[in-house]
């Protein structure tokens, strides 16, 4: 076992999948000669070379297009998208190109593409250096969609996107890459896509995040321990496809469910599983399924004190769970 924080873990695996697979190839802005901004990819050129650790120019429709195209003839792009905020020009090649060519060629072509995303608040990085953005794939068929919240999953969860055969957006939160460290075996291993994890056993109130809220409902879920309140804490690692089975049976158990999300409430991920808890376990719930979001404003502020205002943390977490106790 090795004492590994996440960004460690993703370079690990990065570097394992290179060595396992000599079409694996990584592509993104400054992540060759500098080994990425966060450093992710660092050493990775001088260990593989750089034609299969390239640094593109300044154009997310270039790595997300190229990498597509390098996809469909059997290479294995993990192509790197420096900051979330950024990936809008990217938007036109994975969604109507990548996420639907199995589709439109009726399972002909494949594309093998892991799309690594640097994303997420609490880090002062302001208007567009916060922003996360799930929700703009969590809507979108033909598109796999990950946020790991540990060490283990983060290294585990990547390997698996990348020997799989369909189009992967793997989102990294930055504010977990070097706050948190886990024990991590030597051997290879992999995390199942679609399967989410039960963190915490409890018996009143199901607490469902993924990422960076993960940690903040884990937080929020051992203050409430403190008065009396068992909380089930789930996290996700998976957006789509979402492990319906093991939510769905946590809210059985425990007839109450708070959803944490960082993005803004409306059309977010925890809006599509309000839904599907209403209308698939409606009968189990003893008090309305809520929320806790970040807000609809337009960007995450700047100032300090304004971001911690926007973001969901552990004590609104802690709040909204005894509302739903009180119901």
């Amino acid at each position: 076992m090795k004492k590994t924080t996440f960004i460690e873990a993703i370079t690990e695996a990065l570097a394992e999948e290179m060595e396992r697979d000599e079409k694996v190839f990584l592509i993104g802005e400054d992540i060759g000669l500098y080994g990425g901004v966060f450093k992710a990819t660092k050493g990775l050129m001088d260990r593989f070379g750089s034609d299969r650790v390239i640094d593109s120019p300044i154009s997310e429709v270039y790595i997300a297009g190229g990498s597509i195209g390098a996809a469909m003839v059997g290479m294995k792009p993990v192509p790197e998208i420096q900051f979330a905020d950024f990936i809008t020009p990217s938007m036109d090649q994975l969604i109507q190109q990548g996420s639907k060519l199995r589709y439109r060629t009726g399972g002909q072509w494949t594309c093998p593409m892991t799309v690594r995303v640097c994303c997420g608040g609490d880090v002062g990085g302001g208007l567009y250096h916060s922003q996360i953005n799930e929700q703009w794939f969590f809507s979108q068929p033909g598109l796999i969609v990950i946020m790991p919240s540990t060490p283990y999953d983060a290294k585990g969860l990547l390997k698996s996107a990348i020997r799989g055969d369909d189009p992967v957006i793997y989102f990294e939160h930055k504010r977990l890459y070097r706050w948190i460290k886990e024990d991590l075996p030597q051997e290879d291993f992999t995390v199942p896509i679609g399967k989410a994890a039960i963190r915490k056993e409890g018996s009143d109130l199901t607490i469902v995040s993924y990422g960076l809220m993960y940690h903040r409902s884990m937080q929020a879920a051992e203050a409430l321990e403190k008065e009396g309140i068992s909380a089930e804490v789930i996290d996700m690692r998976t957006l789509r496809p979402w492990d319906r089975e093991m939510i769905f049976e946590s809210v059985k158990k425990t007839s109450r469910v708070l959803l944490v999300q960082e993005g803004s409430k409306t059309g977010g991920v925890m809006a599509e599983i309000s839904a599907s808890i209403t209308e698939e376990v409606f009968d189990y719930l003893d008090a309305p399924v809520t929320r806790v979001c970040g807000l609809d404003v337009p960007a995450i502020p700047f100032a300090p004190p304004m971001e911690h205002f926007f973001l969901p943390n552990a004590e609104k977490i802690a709040g909204s769970a005894r509302k739903v106790m009180e119901y």
